[in-house]
């Protein structure tokens, strides 16, 4: 009887220790439901209070919005003809800078440019002056050559009181003549007869008579309107007679008698002498 009376009892243990484990359990699900419920409804409450905030948020937002429409549309309409002036000051601004440029890019090509030709100048001038040295140079010693040259031409004594003076035989040495630049040289052929009558410079020729194997000739000046004979005269002779208000001493010279009707030679004045009205 002992025996069977234990084990009910330990039955009844196990039962009763189930059941308190249930209990505790219920208990804490009962609590942990009771907290999350309290949560939940925290959270209910704050979420509809942020959508409160939020809906609140958005009509000041719709309103805000509103004002700035309203004051954008007054601001533009006060402003809009200074906008405009202001976008044609823009675009006068950007032409005038445009402008600038164009103008600072032409300047700077123009300066290139004369930089180059300055150089240019300048390498002329230097080539210039290089000439210029040997111009001076050659001069020299051309003037020396003339001076030479006319000291070697012939001297001759005219048939007018013995006056001496250099004569040219030929085309080469009058133009040496000419060079020294102290006398009027005018060349001339002349032709026989009174009909070829010839004005030389400021008076007038006529062969009369002419002998190409003896080289002598007849030949009449018409100076200041008188006429001077001058006969049996040879050739690099100078002829010699006076002329003009001045009395000036003019000579003539004859380089050639080419034939009984051709004579050749030069007439030659002083630098102060009248000129004919065709020479300048």
């Amino acid at each position: 009887m002992s025996v069977l009376d234990d084990k009910p009892r330990s039955y009844s243990g196990a039962v009763l220790a189930a059941v308190a484990i249930s209990l505790l359990v219920g208990a804490g699900s009962l609590i942990w439901s009771y907290n999350l419920s309290g949560r939940l409804e925290s959270q209910k409450i704050e979420l509809a209070e942020a959508r409160e905030q939020n809906k609140r948020l958005a009509a000041d937002l719709r309103e805000t919005d509103a004002h700035m429409k309203v004051a954008t549309e007054e601001l533009g309409s006060s402003l809009g003809l200074t906008q405009k002036q202001m976008d044609m000051r823009a675009q006068e601004i950007i032409r005038r800078e445009e402008a600038n440029e164009a103008d600072s890019q032409r300047l700077a090509s123009a300066q290139k440019q004369t930089a180059q030709q300055v150089n240019a100048v300048s390498s002329e001038v230097s080539n210039v002056k290089s000439d210029v040295g040997g111009v001076r140079t050659d001069l020299g010693k051309t003037q020396g050559e003339l001076a030479t040259a006319i000291s070697q031409l012939t001297s001759m004594k005219g048939d007018l009181d013995g006056h001496s003076t250099l004569i040219a035989r030929n085309h080469d040495e009058l133009e040496l003549l000419k060079h020294k630049g102290d006398r009027n040289y005018y060349e001339f052929t002349l032709l026989k007869g009174k009909e070829q009558r010839k004005t030389v410079g400021t008076v007038n020729l006529e062969l009369k008579k002419a002998d190409p194997k003896k080289n002598i000739f007849d030949l009449v000046v018409v100076s200041d309107d008188k006429p001077v004979l001058k006969n049996n005269k040879g050739v690099n002779e100078p002829l010699q007679f006076y002329s003009g208000k001045d009395h000036l001493l003019f000579e003539i010279v004859v380089n050639s008698v080419d034939s009984k009707n051709q004579i050749k030679g030069y007439l030659t004045t002083p630098k102060n002498a009248p000129v004919p009205a065709n020479v300048p």
